[in-house]
């Protein structure tokens, strides 16, 4: 079985290979038919590409901060994640729906798209290279716990993980446990504390 490491779970996205991967040959092989039958514009193609630029991991972090210090927001966020991202600012350009898993003493939630790499783009960004991966893609639901432990997540054996599959029409986001040590930190501070990561689920908060 092909080992899957993660040396720094906290890095940031990675850098795109050299050479086009399936994913890449795949989405340049359809934009070009799609232009070619005149189905969609050279400019809608460049709008939606500076559309997905323009989002990043620190729309997530800020939305996680905000449901940390607002109670309210945060029972909302649980219950409707498309409408409290809306809410919040966050433009949800794919017409996706948005399920917020909150991690807990009890239970471990832990994002994946079996398939490909459904994701959710308006609040985090381009997923990173090892989230389309097989290995990860394959492991997360197979032996999850040893795939956490990889990521440096240790797991306790009492802790239930729960592992999420998304989908064309439904993406999940992960809403960490606040750090202990952050009572009447700001929003901007506690945001510091949260990474793409914890909002798949492969690891925790940072600490304060």
């Amino acid at each position: 079985m092909e080992s899957h490491t993660h040396a720094d779970p906290h890095a940031p996205i990675e850098e795109m290979p050299e050479s086009p991967d399936y994913f890449d040959v795949l989405q340049m092989a359809i934009r070009e038919i799609l232009v070619e039958k005149g189905l969609i514009g050279a400019d809608e193609v460049r709008a939606m590409i500076e559309t997905l630029d323009a989002h990043e991991p620190a729309h997530g972090s800020a939305l996680v901060a905000h449901a940390w210090s607002d109670p309210a927001f945060k029972e909302r966020l649980l219950a409707d994640g498309t409408a409290a991202i809306k809410e919040f600012g966050i433009d949800n350009y794919d017409g996706t729906h948005l399920i917020v898993l909150e991690q807990t003493p009890d239970t471990h939630n832990l994002v994946v798209c079996t398939l490909c790499s459904c994701y959710p783009r308006p609040v985090l960004g381009l997923p990173p290279d090892w989230y389309k991966s097989r290995p990860y893609r394959a492991r997360a639901v197979r032996e999850p716990r040893a795939l956490l432990a990889e990521f440096g997540t240790h797991v306790p054996d009492d802790v239930t993980i729960r592992v999420h599959d998304s989908n064309a029409n439904m993406r999940y986001l992960v809403l960490p446990m606040r750090p202990e040590g952050t009572d009447g930190w700001s929003e901007e501070q506690l945001a510091e504390l949260v990474t793409r990561d914890a909002m798949i689920g492969v690891t925790t908060a940072r600490k304060p």
